[in-house]
């Protein structure tokens, strides 16, 4: 029983976010190295966003809620991209990604996940989980190490 609108949309939040704090989880325990950890975190998410209630959480505006439980909800959306943050970050150090930004990278890609919310439907050809295997192999060819050491972006600008 919920006690009004609001604490529904709060709890379909929630239902969606779940399963992305579980994939962090899940990779936390993996094993391997931080791009196969961050593998696990780009499988569940995405499987998540194509989820009933991941296309909710994306579509829906937070700011529908009351200032309490928008902090909550914001503290989660911050746990994961700190979680994912941290992914890239152990993923240089271990030589397993290439040099990025962390900030920005973890931007693109809960970008790109949150972004199948507007596209994905059940009924269509590929599954949660082929769509969810599709982007990592993207993410995958995207963050292969380079020869170049030289962050995208970090480019010294040309006058």
């Amino acid at each position: 029983y919920v006690a009004n609108k609001e604490q529904l949309l709060f709890e379909c939040f929630l239902a969606g976010l779940t399963p992305i704090r579980q994939a962090l989880g899940d990779a936390e325990r993996h094993g391997g190295s931080a791009r196969d950890r961050l593998n696990v975190v780009i499988r569940g998410y995405a499987a998540a966003i194509a989820s009933e209630y991941g296309w909710c959480m994306v579509r829906a505006h937070d700011q529908d809620l009351g200032p309490e439980m928008r902090r909550q909800i914001n503290a989660l959306k911050s746990e994961i991209d700190q979680g994912i943050r941290r992914l890239l970050r152990a993923g240089m150090d271990d030589g397993s990604i290439g040099s990025c930004d962390p900030k920005i990278t973890a931007f693109a890609l809960a970008g790109a996940l949150n972004w199948i919310a507007h596209w994905y439907r059940a009924d269509q050809a590929l599954s949660a989980t082929e769509v969810a295997d599709a982007f990592v192999g993207f993410f995958e060819h995207g963050l292969r190490p380079r020869a170049s050491a030289t962050p995208p972006g970090r480019a010294e600008r040309r006058a």
